[in-house]
């Protein structure tokens, strides 16, 4: 453990946003370290700045200033246009709603990152069937998200954030629509996620119960950061 090295680290970073002709600061300052393979949360009131800080760390936005590495690239240099295929390439999303394709089968929800590689559609079947087995979901691949659970629903929303094998796993409060059995099943997913497949979780929630799953625990008030907490084992 003593080895692991930072995946993401950030260092001064700031955010404001306008709101007419006022300035409104979001983040001040934030300096922060993520090591590899740890499970992380991120915890505060509402309005405390939790999104807008796991948006810039997944590169959805841009700070105002500092910088902010993940797996060694500075991505507050990159264009539009490559943070976007970096994200594709490096980031998996997990979000409270879902954010299904109504549309869209179980399997092809989860097929939809893989569009944009160079894979071929047998790879693709054979990388959308490894992550449908992962969350235990193979026999709900030809359902529609309206023909699922909520549980279900996230199972494969979490199933599409670990197809491409991403480098961070971002999760904005992934169990804030479940029921408390429900919750529990994604938890338990999703800790299986970390220890298992040794992936980087950060996790935005106000739910303590949540925060108990994460290695490490940093609360953000008003826009900074306070000390670290270490998540009981």
């Amino acid at each position: 453990m003593e080895n692991r090295r930072p995946i993401v680290t950030l260092r001064e970073v700031c955010k404001t946003y306008q709101r007419g002709s006022q300035t409104i600061p979001v983040l001040q300052d934030i300096n922060l370290d993520i090591l590899e393979g740890d499970f992380f949360a991120l915890m505060g009131p509402s309005g405390s700045g939790k999104s807008t800080l796991l948006n810039l760390i997944a590169g959805i936005d841009k700070a105002d200033c500092g910088s902010i590495t993940i797996g060694g690239i500075d991505i507050t240099t990159l264009s539009e246009t490559d943070l976007a295929r970096w994200r594709g390439l490096h980031v998996g999303f997990i979000f409270q709603f879902y954010n299904l394709i109504p549309v869209l089968t179980a399997f092809e929800n989860i097929e939809l990152p893989l569009l944009l590689s160079d894979l071929s559609k047998k790879e693709r079947k054979e990388h959308v069937e490894m992550a449908l087995e992962m969350v235990s979901l193979t026999d709900r691949k030809d359902h529609f998200p309206s023909q699922l659970s909520g549980g279900q629903q996230q199972r494969v929303a979490i199933s599409r954030a670990i197809v491409t094998d991403p480098t961070i796993l971002v999760a904005d409060e992934p169990t804030g629509d479940l029921d408390r059995a429900s919750a529990g099943e994604i938890l338990g997913l999703m800790e299986r996620l970390n220890t298992e497949l040794g992936k980087t979780i950060i996790m935005v929630t106000h739910d303590p119960r949540a925060a108990e799953k994460a290695h490490s625990i940093r609360h953000l008030d008003k826009g900074y950061l306070n000390a670290d907490l270490q998540a009981p084992l």
